[in-house]
């Protein structure tokens, strides 16, 4: 059967054109595709919450894909372990309280999952601002991360939703755009970004799944963006507080939407 080469255009046009209304109106939107935002979009969406996530990369899965210094293979704790068992993920115990993981089968198996659940996942996406109204995040203002790159003179467009988690990694991007526009308004000891410590393996794993809550009304924190946010430990290639902060959150998201 004859392919036509513009018909090939135009499936893509209109399938990403329903795609990007539908992410118009969201109950929550994740900013970062790394292990906690894959983690909580799987949860949200499993549980019928409307759900965008957005990359500003090409690739989903931040730091995770890299493992160790490019070795790649991750570290989990006991604590997690179930979440890989939940998401169908191989690993081999090391020692007591050691287990190693693949991580591009870890980044695959989130990705594919949280697709599958009914989240959006979109790429090359980034968020230029936010949208606060009454005193609460409302939305994302985004653009394409090319635009960003170039710095071209390009509009962006205005997306809505109840809640938005920045799960951005170190970078804490969405929590810095809030408190450049608006101050010293978070729910931190300074009302600004606390900023990270440096690297403390056990303790930065404890503060991650701690840190993991609401910094301004509407606006969530997890992964690395929560001890970025707060105050807490790096804590290298181990990934175990990274897939409970992404349940945790998700957790809280889902019994406050279903409570509304």
């Amino acid at each position: 059967m004859y392919l036509e080469d513009t018909k090939i255009s135009k499936a893509i046009i209109d399938t990403y054109k329903d795609k990007l209304e539908d992410i118009l109106h969201s109950d929550v939107i994740i900013v970062g595709g790394g292990p906690s935002g894959l983690v909580g979009a799987s949860y949200l969406a499993k549980a019928g919450i409307k759900t965008t996530l957005l990359e500003r990369n090409l690739s989903i899965g931040g730091g995770m894909w890299g493992g160790g210094m490019m070795m790649n293979q991750i570290v989990i704790q006991e604590s997690a372990k179930s979440i890989l068992d939940e998401f169908n993920i191989g690993y081999k115990k090391y020692e007591e309280n050691y287990y190693t993981a693949d991580s591009i089968e870890c980044v695959s198996a989130l990705t594919l999952s949280a697709s599958q659940s009914g989240a959006r996942i979109l790429n090359s996406i980034s968020v230029e601002d936010v949208i606060v109204k009454d005193k609460c995040i409302s939305g994302l203002v985004i653009n394409w991360t090319a635009v960003e790159k170039t710095r071209m003179p390009i509009d962006p467009i205005m997306i809505e939703s109840k809640y938005v988690l920045d799960a951005t990694g170190h970078d804490a991007s969405v929590v810095n755009k809030l408190v450049t526009r608006m101050g010293n308004v978070l729910n931190t000891p300074n009302g600004t970004l606390e900023g990270e410590k440096p690297m403390w393996a056990d303790r930065g794993e404890e503060q991650v799944i701690k840190n993991t809550r609401e910094v301004y009304p509407g606006l969530y924190v997890s992964g690395m963006a929560a001890n970025a946010t707060f105050g807490g430990q790096r804590m290298g290639p181990i990934f175990g507080g990274m897939l409970i902060s992404g349940q945790k959150v998700a957790q809280e998201l889902i019994q406050k939407i279903k409570n509304c």
